[in-house]
């Protein structure tokens, strides 16, 4: 029986996705238990997710072992796949049922990648084709280089998870991306309705930064619009994806059987232990959207969220007055935002390099 917060959630048209992938989760049940129990209908991981996971040597040394012979970026590459793989077969009844809407599982490009278009693009091929499960969602940096890398795996028909957006300007140029890459498709005669993508717009992070600089500017003015800013981004990002999604250019791709590219929130757990454990999670219920949570946020949900319906309607004018409060204090909002995603790109850079470096001494180890 599901849980009754998770599923007013989900009737509120929230798809609960889960944060974390091992090959733990998938063995001991876990996993399939936060799907009966706690409405979970999809997965995402990252490269800092993997890097946790592959440190359990008692679970992975014989994936270790058999990978002995292979380099250490293609050993990370068989046995992530394989994770990831494993759990599509687990998401496949969700994935059936929902018409490819969830029961997704999502895997990240070498974030090193970040900034070069045509290995970004040859990456999410390889990753496609190695996972070969058509409910795996590629993951894409959002950054300019991934841009037109979102338009070109989408136009070869492969489903892709946008990560790392943090502005709205950016959030536009996503949507457009994934337009540009249905209008290809379609140009090529393939079949719409098989294509999927989410737009993971990053929430806590975007707090953590700018109540960092409200506390030093130390006003009350100051002080009344901490933990505001993280919900109003996302509130304005989820106005542009009605706006867009309504338009004539996409009513002519539905109409060929095109699907919206739902926002979904990331970055969900909260960072200030000042702030409720949902935030981020009852504040952004919204219908066509994905919130992806770490299991703490998750068990949060479970236990105490009070989920009241749809939460963004009616809040655009409000997330704007956050904004401009904000510009009013001087926080200059477009430094942050690219600050942020720079900040982005480099952790899930030092998680894959941590990564590597534990592998190759697993490898030595196992020969």
């Amino acid at each position: 029986m599901s849980n009754p917060n998770t599923q007013a959630l989900t009737d509120a048209g929230v798809s609960i996705w889960l944060d974390d992938l091992s090959r733990e989760r998938l063995t001991s049940g876990s996993l399939a238990k936060l799907i009966e129990e706690k409405n979970v209908v999809g997965v995402t991981t990252n490269p800092s997710i993997f890097a946790a996971a592959l440190s359990n040597a008692e679970v992975y040394g014989e994936a270790i072992a058999a990978q002995r012979h292979n380099s250490v970026e293609a050993a990370i590459t068989e046995i992530t796949c394989d994770d990831v793989a494993a759990a599509c077969d687990l998401f496949k009844g969700i994935y059936d049922a929902s018409g490819g809407v969830d029961g997704r599982v999502s895997i990240e490009v070498d974030p090193r990648a970040a900034h070069e278009t045509a290995d970004t693009i040859s990456q999410a091929k390889e990753l496609y084709q190695r996972v070969d499960r058509e409910n795996v969602l590629i993951k894409i940096p959002a950054t300019k280089a991934g841009l037109e890398a979102i338009t070109e795996t989408i136009a070869e028909g492969i489903s892709v998870n946008v990560t790392l957006i943090f502005s709205l300007e950016r959030y536009r140029e996503v949507v457009n991306a994934y337009l540009l890459g249905l209008e290809k498709a379609h140009a090529k005669g393939l079949d719409l309705s098989k294509i999927h993508s989410v737009a993971s717009f990053f929430v806590s992070r975007v707090d953590t930064e700018i109540d960092k600089r409200l506390d030093a500017i130390g006003t009350e003015a100051a002080a009344a619009v901490r933990g505001q800013a993280g919900v109003a981004n996302a509130r304005l990002a989820y106005q542009i994806f009605e706006e867009s999604f309504s338009a004539v250019r996409f009513e002519v791709l539905s109409a060929a059987g095109a699907h919206v590219q739902r926002p979904l929130w990331a970055s969900t757990g909260v960072k200030d232990p000042a702030y409720p454990a949902t935030l981020y999670v009852t504040e952004l219920a919204a219908p066509n959207t994905v919130n992806t949570m770490p299991e703490k946020t998750l068990d949060a949900t479970a236990a105490e969220a009070q989920v009241r319906g749809n939460a963004i309607a009616g809040s655009y004018d409000a997330a704007n007055r956050v904004l401009d409060k904000l510009a009013a204090l001087g926080i200059d909002y477009n430094e942050i935002v690219d600050l942020l995603e720079v900040e982005g790109v480099a952790k899930f850079e030092d998680a894959w390099n941590e990564l590597l470096e534990d592998m190759a001494v697993a490898l030595k180890g196992a020969k």
